[in-house]
Parts: C-alpha cells; sequence; structure tokens
C-alpha cells in the first residue's frame, strides 16, 4: 500500500471515529487487542449498516472491509468504497470465479500487513441475535495464518439501519446519541482449534463479546 493511501485512510479512520462518537454514545473496549503491526482478520456479528463505520472508527488501524458486490457497486457510495479499500465479494453461483478472485484480494492485503475486517454472517441480523457463521473464514486462514480478532458489537439494533421494525434504510430516523458498545477480543490463531471447530469456536467467542457488549448497555439503565 502506498504512503499516500496509507495516510489517507488513517485520516478518514480518524473522521470516521469522530463522526461516530457525534452519533452515539460509544464505548470501546480492548482495542489494544488489535496489533500495531502485522496482518490481522477482525470478525464480528452484524447489526447494521451501520456496523462498518463503527468498527472502522473504533479501531486503532484502517480496516479493509469483505463486502458484498452488489452493495459495493452502488452508483453513490462506490468511489468511497473504493477509497476506504473495501473489497468486494459475490457469491459463486452469480459469478463464476467471483469467490476465488476475492479471496485473491483478501490475502493480497493480509500479505501487505494489513487489518482485514469480515462479517461471518453474511448478512444483516434479521431478529438482533447472532446467526450461524458461514463457510469462508477456513479458506482465508488456510490460505494466510495471520491472528483473528473476534469483536461483539451491541446497541444499533433498533436503528433505522438494522432490519429491527422493518428493511433497513425503509425507515425514518428515531434515535440520536444512542449507547453503543464495541468489544474487541484477544486474538486467535488458527491452532487455538482444528478446522472443523473453527467457526464454532470464533462464533462462541463473537457471542460472548456481545454478551459483554449487551451488558454494558444494561449498566446504563
Amino acid at each position: 500500500m502506498t504512503g499516500w493511501v496509507n495516510v489517507t485512510r488513517q485520516v478518514l479512520r480518524w473522521l470516521i471515529f469522530i463522526s461516530m462518537r457525534l452519533c452515539y454514545r460509544l464505548q470501546v473496549h480492548g482495542r489494544h487487542h488489535i496489533p500495531k503491526h502485522g496482518a490481522a482478520l477482525v470478525v464480528c456479528n452484524h447489526v447494521s449498516f451501520m456496523d462498518a463505520l463503527v468498527l472502522g472508527g473504533a479501531s486503532p488501524r484502517p480496516l479493509r472491509f469483505v463486502m458484498d458486490q452488489p452493495i459495493f457497486d452502488s452508483p453513490w457510495l462506490k468511489w468511497w468504497f473504493q477509497l476506504v479499500g473495501a473489497i468486494p465479494i459475490e457469491s459463486e453461483r452469480r459469478s463464476p470465479g467471483a469467490l476465488r478472485r476475492a479471496l485473491d484480494d483478501v490475502s493480497a492485503a493480509l500479505r501487505q500487513g494489513q487489518v482485514v475486517m469480515v462479517f461471518p454472517e453474511g448478512r444483516l441480523t434479521p431478529d438482533g441475535e447472532i446467526h450461524a457463521f458461514r463457510r469462508g473464514l477456513e479458506t482465508i486462514l488456510a490460505r494466510d495464518d495471520v491472528p483473528v480478532i473476534p469483536a461483539g458489537l451491541a446497541g444499533l439494533w433498533g436503528s433505522w439501519t438494522s432490519h429491527h421494525g422493518g428493511k433497513a434504510l425503509k425507515k425514518y430516523p428515531k434515535r440520536f446519541r444512542a449507547p453503543v458498545s464495541l468489544h474487541f477480543g484477544p486474538p486467535l490463531n488458527r491452532l487455538d482449534a482444528d478446522d472443523m471447530a473453527l467457526r464454532r469456536f470464533l462464533e462462541a467467542r463473537v457471542r460472548a463479546l456481545k454478551a459483554a457488549a449487551d451488558q454494558d448497555l444494561a449498566n446504563l439503565h
């Protein structure tokens, strides 16, 4: 990654962080678990379309987000996704070879020492709960055995960018400065679990971190 791209993404990260602090009463725990240098993979539950901004602002380093190709191709936002280095992914069924190209892009980012962020559920939660992680993590880690940072996010379910009360982005915003909690956990290595159990192992860690984030919000009441 060239120097100016890195500086641009660092500046954008600070702007996003400030914006998220203005929009939400944001609590962030465990930022130190993201390594100061070198590659890492961050995995988190997926609550709303604001998740990427919250995580991107809260991280001490710029994150390369893996996101659906149709969203990446949005005529109004594609320039932004390209600027922040989002990695689009398309299903093999829709576009043969697209999944392998996306995995190649993820691998290239990791081998350049960057931090990549994925939502293993593969979609926004329809009910506020964490759903089963999809296949893909094993493939990424089989290619590049990097530390995995689990994260749990709470507080965005109920926002207009979540599926609470109807389709996301199809409702009017009703909340401002809502409390939001994000917990990063200690790094995990692929050797901490065999390949067959890896997804369930990571899913359990994300569930525990989300429970801790939920408790933060409960303590405010």
